[in-house]
């Protein structure tokens, strides 16, 4: 049994959590301490604080998944001020093993790594995630995060994060006509990640609201993320159906790119939050509509990966994967 520590690292969150390793790969997680980024003027305050609250000591290994690039000898978080220089880890940290992967690459060892039991069945065959060949993997949040998964049957993996999410977004219908017209206004070019991911829902209600002659108030996503899955609003209601099938149309496209046949998963907390809503929408219909390989991608299961901490889990697979834990 190996113990490492797992942080997950967002503009407002550091998550940490005790990482029990065995000696097979299996990885089970501590009950997790989440402590605000702008309590706290460095990572090495946050790590001190979470440090006191486990006795004065932590194991000398550190996981971190890492919202933003993880290159260079500097490493700067997109929404926070801090900044890591791993050539001080070992100094300023105390610890003498490390590794360090952006965000969305830890989800994509936590697809690796996850048991069956922590995935839902979205769409396609109800059967497992290949074990043999590329799975994609895509979570809407703050941004919408793109990687792809390769595994073989011999039990080794790669993750490969990516910046799919800045792909082209591709309108199919009248109204994702308007949705790109009006963010044409304000962008030359519009990426998918313009219309998925959380604060996208703002725009896609306005479109709405325009077509049909409203007016509505200015509110943040998240407020309308709220009532849109209260159904207690029409507008922010059709527009989550919207959301879902541009969710789905994404998906499908991805996966096509990837050659991503041996399955897909949807992550990130918009994700998790969607997971009673995502199998009764029109998200499978947009999945399988690729014209002449829809009867290809009716054939390739899809989930929802809904693990509690797939960040912190997916921290601590990185580094079993990096210093030679096996799965």
């Amino acid at each position: 049994m190996m113990d490492v520590v797992a942080v997950d690292i967002g503009g407002t969150h550091a998550r940490f959590a005790i990482a029990h390793v065995s000696a097979d790969g299996a990885i089970e997680l501590e009950d997790p301490e989440t402590l605000h980024t702008a309590d706290y003027a460095s990572f090495q305050s946050a790590w001190q604080s979470f440090r006191n609250s486990k006795g004065g000591t932590l194991p000398p290994r550190i996981s971190m998944a890492i919202a933003g690039p993880v290159g260079g000898e500097v490493i700067r978080f997109t929404n926070n001020p801090w900044i890591i220089r791993p050539s001080l880890m070992e100094s300023k940290l105390d610890v003498e093993q490390w590794t360090i992967v952006n965000d969305f690459e830890a989800i994509g060892h936590a697809v690796a790594r996850a048991p069956e039991d922590q995935f839902i069945h979205l769409t396609g065959p109800d059967e497992p995630l290949a074990s043999d060949g590329t799975i994609s993997i895509l979570g809407p949040g703050t941004g919408l995060g793109v990687a792809h998964l390769w595994r073989s049957s011999a039990g080794d993996y790669r993750v490969t994060a990516t910046e799919g999410g800045h792909i082209d977004f591709a309108p199919l219908d009248s109204i994702e006509d308007a949705i790109l017209a009006r963010l044409r206004k304000r962008h030359n070019r519009v990426s998918i990640e313009r219309v998925v991911c959380g604060p996208a829902i703002i725009e896609i209600r306005a479109t709405l609201a325009a077509l049909e002659g409203r007016a509505v108030p200015e509110e943040d996503d998240v407020t309308l993320w709220t009532r849109a899955m209260a159904d207690k609003d029409s507008l922010a209601a059709a527009a989550l159906d919207r959301f879902c099938l541009s969710l789905g149309s994404v998906a499908g496209d991805i996966t096509l790119a990837q050659g991503g046949f041996g399955g897909v998963v949807i992550a990130g907390g918009l994700g998790y939050r969607l997971r009673d809503h995502l199998p009764h929408s029109g998200f499978a219909e947009r999945f399988r509509a690729k014209g002449r390989f829809a009867n290809l991608m009716g054939e390739i299961p899809v989930k929802l990966i809904v693990h509690p901490q797939p960040g912190l889990f997916g921290a601590a697979a990185a580094f079993a994967k990096e210093h030679g834990v096996s799965q």
